[in-house]
């Protein structure tokens, strides 16, 4: 069974700092945290599988 804690931290931690960019209106920032963190959490599910 997959551990789904690490991705989960990791992207809620991702979304926290998205957020935070949006509140700057730093979208292009907001965009590139969301996309490297759906990445690794891709990565970690796919190297624990």
């Amino acid at each position: 069974m997959t551990d789904y804690q690490k991705p989960y931290y990791l992207l809620f931690n991702a979304i926290t700092d998205a957020l935070e960019a949006l509140g700057h209106l730093d979208v292009p920032t907001a965009t590139r945290l969301l996309e490297e963190a759906q990445i690794k959490a891709e990565e970690v599910i796919l190297e624990e599988a």
